[in-house]
């Protein structure tokens, strides 16, 4: 049985969306470390993942966790064809920054920026939302993300076409659709189920 913290008293979430390092506070207790069976441990399937409060906490759920996460891996890690990871974590990002996730728009963000070595216009998306100005392909690929944010039925022709004038194929349009897809799901979840936290960095 999971104990509800409800929220964390202690912490002053961020306000700023932000390509920090940021921690998050679960509301509901993660399952222990100690805990872990092997079932537990395939469904993390990165070991690492035993540290992250947040994957501990989906892992009492070791059929969805591992479904979940070779979801998001085939997503963003998978090199065949399809669209660049920079505009994967583009996508993940804007759709992060459109639903008032901080905390993914960080991880994202970060991610794009270094795949993509234009740290400055990831931050511009940061800062004044997702109608900034960041050339036709940035924006067909954010203006279509958050499309599918808004309700996926807003999502239509125009945006696919718009996505092809500017050079992507079916596979890559495929990425924009997944990996806002994904999120807009992600972002829910991670909103409904703890906080971000400032990463106390002593």
């Amino acid at each position: 049985m999971t104990e509800a913290v409800l929220r964390h008293p202690e912490n002053t979430e961020p306000n700023r969306f932000t390509q920090a390092q940021l921690d998050w506070l679960p509301w509901l207790e993660p399952l222990p470390e100690a805990e872990l069976t092997g079932r537990h441990r395939q469904a993390l399937v990165d070991p690492a993942r035993a540290k992250s409060p947040y994957f501990m906490l989906l892992a009492r759920d070791p059929d969805i966790l591992e479904a979940r996460t070779r979801t998001d891996k085939d997503i963003f890690y998978n090199p065949q064809a399809g669209l660049p990871r920079a505009e994967r974590e583009l996508a993940a990002a804007a759709t992060s920054r459109f639903n008032g996730c901080i905390y993914c728009a960080s991880v994202h963000a970060r991610f794009a920026s270094t795949y993509s070595k234009r740290g400055e216009d990831v931050q511009r998306l940061l800062d004044g939302g997702t109608a900034v100005d960041l050339g036709e392909r940035w924006n067909a690929i954010v203006a279509a993300s958050v499309a599918l944010a808004v309700t996926p039925i807003a999502f239509g022709q125009a945006h696919v076409a718009r996505l092809k004038a500017v050079g992507l194929d079916d596979a890559a349009i495929a990425d924009v659709i997944q990996a806002a897809a994904f999120f807009n799901w992600a972002n829910r979840l991670m909103l409904s189920l703890g906080e971000p936290a400032a990463r106390d960095e002593a």
